[in-house]
């Protein structure tokens, strides 16, 4: 699949992920450090917006049952994730944020 324009760079900030949609797929785009990631939106454990959570450093918690993840790899760092999270690739052109998805 070709790349996909989501949104806008100034769409994203530190402190506040944005919530996009690719077809069916929920994706949450985080700015960590000045660098984009996108990530699976929805926890695995129970449905809730990942982008809706409490960011800290690299990590996003779930904001229902404190399952934590790692931004940057989509790894499950702790609590009841159950799984680690399906990442995208992210490239940024010009003021725009495209995604890879599957």
């Amino acid at each position: 699949m070709g790349w996909i324009a989501v949104c806008q760079i100034d769409d994203v900030q530190e402190d506040e992920p944005k919530a996009v949609d690719v077809g069916e797929t929920k994706i949450g785009i985080f700015k960590i450090e000045n660098q984009i990631y996108a990530i699976e939106n929805v926890c695995p454990h129970a449905y809730a917006l990942l982008s809706e959570g409490f960011v800290e450093g690299e990590t996003v918690e779930c904001p229902l049952h404190e399952a934590v993840f790692n931004v940057t790899t989509g790894a499950l760092e702790s609590g009841p994730g159950c799984r680690d999270l399906c990442t995208y690739p992210v490239k940024v052109d010009g003021a725009s944020i495209l995604i890879q998805a599957q």
